[in-house]
């Protein structure tokens, strides 16, 4: 018979065995628990010359696109290149909220500037988020302007499933996407502006005292890669969209929600080999159809920038300003809007389509690799972010000019209203009657004084699920620092009013 207490000199063998009974049951616990879902993979390869997918996984499943977001930055900004409406020496000035955007980032003082063509290289190498954020504000006006212009040249593209709420990709619950509308896009930027494409191939950027490498470790390293963007958030995981050319043969391919950096670029690198050699020689150069961007403005370089807010919180007054509500749409006007854009896509001929069904089985996993730092943000920064993020509408917003069909009217011939559109413009509000509207011309003109003495009254008929509306502009202006001096003398005498690039 044993005693249940050991003697003087045993008295460490309870504790031993205690605590290990003790490890056994958190190792239990541990191993029994499920893990946390991470970012869900998925993939797409596309023959650039035919449309025709090489290889899916999930092609169309919503996901986060990170700094992929960049990607229709960039492209908006190659737009407004080749309209003339910019140069790659014009000035791009930071402010306080670009200045303030969490790594990755250039760290540009709010008051400072880089040029168009810093930004862009700041934007493909360094993924800098403070540069995304300024030239959303210098091109759009506003950042929350330029997503709404990003959201719509996605629907122009055919990206019926990609919605954008900010310049650079900082998580927004409801900023989605899908791996075919990224390789979409990927093909529209080297397709529409081969002039500028170059800038994904390079591999750094002298900044000041820095040199900043490119996150995008395929580029001159793996045969026929030139490109294009690399992305990362915890929420999302690793993304990258990589374009790749060899002997006359080119695909775009797309990887969203890597486990990392290292397991996405191994993908990669997989699915560039495998896929490349099965691409045609032949077939259209052109499969994605370019929307002519807005009429173009002289190249004028401007050196300070004032933010352009909303002075009304009302909805309706926020409609008129065209910005995005403050609060999600009702559903019946969001399946609508999904609608519409489904059968605008299902409308394109067949040839300037990347739509087919899944033709391989997905590809095998690759090996688990520790994760590096992350490009993008600290974990903490990510998580504030988000929560800023999350009081933001998860429902999906779009232009006026991928909803409805715009005609421009005046009390002034149609030939001057077509010129006094181009170029910036202020507008003043909106009302459903044009004569309203130009009720509103007059009274901004009679207060204005001399600061409205050379613009150019017009209005500018739209639909807006089937009401019309007619906004109460006035062009003319030569550059953004005019439209919106103007714009603040307005304010001072109390009309509300919005400076715009059209």
């Amino acid at each position: 018979m044993f005693s249940a207490f050991p003697s003087k000199g045993d008295a460490t063998v309870p504790g031993r065995f205690l605590g290990f009974l003790f490890t056994l049951a958190v190792a239990i616990s541990i191993f029994s628990t499920p893990a946390a879902a991470g970012p869900k993979y998925a993939g797409i390869v596309v023959d650039a010359k035919t449309g025709k997918v090489l290889y899916s996984e999930d092609p169309d499943g919503l996901r986060y696109p990170a700094s992929l977001t960049k990607m229709m930055t960039l492209y908006l900004t190659f737009e407004a290149l080749e309209a003339g409406r910019i140069s790659l020496d014009t000035q791009v000035p930071v402010s306080a909220h670009a200045a303030s955007e969490p790594p990755s980032k250039l760290g540009v003082r709010a008051g400072g500037s880089v040029s168009v063509d810093q930004a862009i290289r700041a934007l493909v190498t360094r993924s800098a988020n403070d540069i995304a954020t300024a030239l959303g504000e210098f091109i759009g006006g506003s950042e929350e302007r330029f997503a709404s212009l990003m959201t719509g040249k996605a629907r122009a593209l055919g990206m019926t499933r990609t919605t954008y709420r900010n310049a650079n990709g900082l998580p927004n619950t409801a900023q989605m996407t899908t791996a075919r509308d990224q390789a979409r896009l990927g093909m529209a930027l080297r397709q529409h502006f081969p002039q500028y494409y170059g800038y994904f191939a390079i591999r750094s950027f002298n900044f000041g005292k820095q040199t900043i490498g490119n996150h995008n470790r395929l580029v001159g390293n793996v045969k026929g890669v030139d490109g294009i963007k690399t992305g990362y958030t915890r929420a999302a995981g690793s993304n990258l969209a990589t374009s790749a050319q060899l002997d006359g043969r080119s695909i775009v391919a797309v990887v969203l929600g890597g486990r990392s950096s290292a397991a996405r670029d191994a993908t990669m690198r997989k699915l560039v080999a495998e896929y490349l050699p099965e691409a045609s020689r032949g077939g259209s150069s052109n499969l994605i159809a370019q929307v002519a961007p807005a009429a173009p403005a002289p190249s004028v370089p401007v050196r300070s920038v004032a933010p352009v807010t909303a002075s009304q919180s009302d909805a309706r007054q926020m409609a008129a300003l065209d910005l995005p509500p403050s609060g999600p749409l009702p559903g019946a006007r969001y399946a609508e809007q999904q609608a519409a854009a489904a059968s605008a896509y299902a409308a394109e001929p067949e040839q300037k389509k990347v739509i087919t069904q899944a033709m391989n089985s997905a590809m095998a996993g690759v090996s688990a690799v520790p994760t590096p730092a992350p490009e993008y943000m600290p974990a903490k920064a990510e998580v504030a972010v988000a929560h800023r993020a999350a009081r933001s509408s998860v429902d999906e917003v779009t232009t006026a000019s991928t909803k409805a069909s715009v005609s421009a009217t005046s009390a002034k011939p149609s030939s001057e209203a077509s010129m006094a559109s181009n170029g910036w413009v202020i507008q003043i509000g909106a009302s459903p009657n044009q004569k309203q509207a130009q009720d509103l011309l007059q009274n901004a003109q009679d207060k204005g004084g001399k600061v409205l003495r050379s613009a150019k009254p017009f209005t500018v008929a739209f639909s807006n699920n089937g009401e019309q509306i007619y906004r109460a502009r006035f062009g003319g202006f030569d550059d953004q620092k005019t439209a919106i001096d103007a714009c603040n003398v307005l304010k001072k005498k109390g009309i509300s009013c919005w400076a715009s690039l059209q």
